[in-house]
């Protein structure tokens, strides 16, 4: 099992269940049905924890450009973290989901891109929780009072005329997250038009995980990301800049940390 500061066991958020400084969050989501996530919530989740959809808390309302999940407002956002006794820098944030962290990572990366390193997945998500046998609830629990005060780190992101502009750099590597069918634009399911980015190399984010969701080994993800390594700045996106959050925590793994977020990634591409 995985215990680091970017990922916690099933065992150790079990034995830190009641810690006052932990504050548990569902990110469970379903791209198909977006109501899937909540109810999933409302009927069990892990004991405590607090629910932010994918949607309405980690994203802002679709424009004509900036993808299918721009940003969320940050004030919004910390408003939120705040009401549900997160301290800026003092409380872990735990995030799960059950997707094989194509959620939680939205929200582990979220946070360090609004200063607050004090966050880590669930490894192996609910279903691993469930498997090792730990209790769930249905009571959702009331609001707490915590201080949240964002300190933007604006250089983790970058935006489609950045991309633009520096795609073909020497010193830039452009990584598309998504699954190579859609990579090499044999299949598209989502948006309206298939294929890649020009110049962009692809590590599928569904290798970062073993098929029940855990994390491969640290190892495993170095090996990963060997050959960019020398690279001065790695520019990671997908389809709407959330399952490339899996590959920003995977290169953190490894112990890369030049990798940046391109937002709005191909649907903000495709816009333009």
């Amino acid at each position: 099992m995985n215990n680091n500061q970017f990922v916690v066991s099933p065992e150790w958020l079990f034995d830190n269940l009641n810690d006052s400084q932990v504050v548990i969050i569902d990110c469970r989501f379903s791209l198909a049905d977006s109501q899937l996530g909540q109810n999933q919530y409302q009927t069990s989740h892990i004991p405590g924890a607090y629910y932010l959809d994918l949607n309405l808390d980690l994203s802002s309302p679709v424009e004509e450009h900036g993808g299918r999940h721009p940003l969320p407002d940050i004030n919004n956002l910390a408003h939120k973290l705040a009401n549900i006794g997160v301290n800026f820098q003092k409380t872990l944030v735990v995030a799960y989901d059950d997707s094989r962290f194509a959620f939680a990572s939205r929200l582990w990366w979220l946070l360090r891109y609004l200063g607050h390193e004090k966050v880590a997945v669930l490894d192996g998500g609910f279903a691993g929780w469930q498997k090792a046998g730990y209790p769930i609830s249905d009571i959702i629990p009331a609001p707490k009072m915590g201080s949240f005060t964002p300190q933007l780190k604006n250089e983790q992101v970058v935006d489609y005329t950045y991309v633009k502009n520096f795609k073909d750099s020497p010193n830039v590597i452009l990584v598309d997250s998504r699954e190579s069918d859609r990579y090499r634009g044999e299949r598209e399911p989502i948006d309206k038009i298939a294929g890649h980015i020009p110049g962009a190399v692809n590590y599928p984010w569904q290798e970062v995980t073993d098929a029940s969701g855990f994390l491969l080994p640290s190892s495993a993800q170095r090996q990963r990301w060997e050959q960019l390594q020398p690279t001065k700045e790695i520019i990671v996106y997908c389809g709407s800049g959330v399952t490339a959050c899996v590959n920003l925590l995977s290169l953190e793994l490894a112990g890369i940390s030049t990798g940046k977020l391109y937002t709005g990634s191909w649907s903000d591409w495709i816009s333009h």
